[in-house]
């Protein structure tokens, strides 16, 4: 697996951006973007090949997910070098990764015929008037994920589209496109058809409505403020649409609990992935009665959670935007050791 095996996967003849790696602040590999002519062409292909997709018995689409799962965990180490490579995060966060890709496709893939059954209803009148549920694919899925989980997020929603008959067309974060495209290499080796999931490259609010204008159904993982955006335009559409967006999640501390057993969740809760976690803990309350020894636990639990960036312990890196300079590259210690996504 060379950089520009994977990158002539991409979907891209737009002009090229260079991505930089975290723990270094080198540029990693230059990423060319996709026009909105590629889109097209990437859109006309998924359309094309998510007919006979669709058409392929079930236990075909499954076995393809099987031979996947077995791909990632033979290949996984490769991943996981990609991941913190792109991302900047600890090794043991980029692991959990892979293990979540893993258990997804093995789990849709072994349950997919009691999924997709067809399931009876009774009418108004029974024995008389009844009606057959039948679940049939949307066609071609639009997945808009973003870099903090570039793995999780650009696939193990796709897995189950897929098993169900649908194409896929990801546009993954600038950041991390290299990871999804190391992911289509991975279905092509398990014989997924050509066009089935295709990767576009390009920043999220220039690629991303030419996404949503041509999918029939669009996944989207990103902020509050652009979920709002992209629900609006779905619904002129008329498509429908799922989405995990941001948010303002707290911890509260009671005055019944052992400090340092606090400390240790709140950390966790709080810094995992480096912070970029749209669950992670970000406000505590404590009881006046334990504040002080909860403060003096928390900060010395999370002074030991890293010293220093460095790929396999700790924390990770934080990532940075590099253009804009607007953060250091370092972990912070002690008071915060992360950013929001």
């Amino acid at each position: 697996m060379t950089t520009e095996s994977l990158l002539y996967r991409l979907t891209a003849s737009g002009p090229a951006r260079n991505v930089i790696e975290p723990f270094t602040g080198d540029v990693l590999y230059s990423l060319p973007t996709s026009t909105e002519s590629d889109v097209d062409t990437a859109f006309e292909r998924a359309r094309a090949a998510q007919a006979g997709w669709s058409a392929m018995p079930l236990s075909s689409r499954c076995a393809v997910m099987l031979r996947f799962h077995d791909l990632l965990l033979e290949n996984r180490h490769a991943g996981l070098d990609l991941v913190q490579r792109e991302t900047g995060k600890a090794r043991k966060d980029a692991n959990e990764e892979v293990l979540d890709v893993c258990i997804t496709a093995r789990h849709y893939a072994r349950d997919a015929r009691r999924l997709l059954r067809p399931r009876r209803h009774l009418g108004a009148f029974p024995g008389l008037v009844g009606v057959t549920e039948l679940r049939v694919p949307k066609g071609v899925v639009g997945v808009i994920a973003p870099w903090n989980y570039p793995l999780t997020l650009a696939i193990s929603d796709a897995i189950p589209a897929m098993i169900a008959g649908n194409a896929i067309v990801v546009k993954p974060d600038v950041q991390t496109t290299l990871s999804a495209l190391w992911i289509a290499d991975l279905l092509a080796q398990a014989g997924l058809p050509e066009g089935v999931f295709t990767v576009v490259s390009g920043e999220g609010p220039v690629v991303g409505p030419w996404v949503i204008d041509r999918s029939d159904y669009v996944m989207f993982t990103g902020s509050t403020a652009v979920g709002r955006q992209v629900a609006q335009r779905c619904g002129e559409r008329l498509i429908g649409c799922s989405m995990e967006l941001g948010g303002k999640n707290a911890m509260i501390v009671r005055a019944d609990a052992e400090p340092e057993w606090a400390a240790s969740i709140a950390v966790r809760g709080s810094f995992s992935n480096s912070g970029q976690l749209c669950i992670a803990m970000e406000r505590i309350y404590v009881a006046e009665s334990e504040y002080e020894p909860f403060l003096e636990a928390f900060a010395r639990q999370n002074r030991s959670a890293t010293d220093e960036c460095t790929r396999g312990l700790g924390i990770g890196c934080w990532l940075v935007d590099f253009r804009k300079a607007a953060r250091p590259r370092s972990c912070a210690r002690g008071r915060c050791c992360g950013t929001r996504g």
